[in-house]
């Protein structure tokens, strides 16, 4: 069994969902209606992706991209 380290991205949507994303992996998105669901959903939706990959015999990459941060800015108009 690999480990694999991999960043995810989790917004809350205008309805209040929480929509998580693995940016290294293509199309592998879940979601949920709690910050913590949205992280478990994530986490078996990259596992499902990983294994796909490995049986396709393509490569997976998780250093790409790199998420440096997250900052709110203040902008007067």
């Amino acid at each position: 069994m690999q480990t694999y380290r991999m960043q995810i991205v989790i917004e809350q949507d205008e309805d209040g969902v929480y929509v998580a994303e693995c940016p290294a992996l293509q199309g592998c998105y879940s979601q949920g209606t709690t910050f913590e669901e949205a992280l478990i959903n994530i986490r078996e939706v990259v596992k499902m992706c990983i294994q796909e990959l490995a049986e396709d015999g393509k490569p997976i990459d998780t250093r790409y991209p790199e998420i440096i941060g997250i900052k709110t800015l203040d902008i007067a108009v």
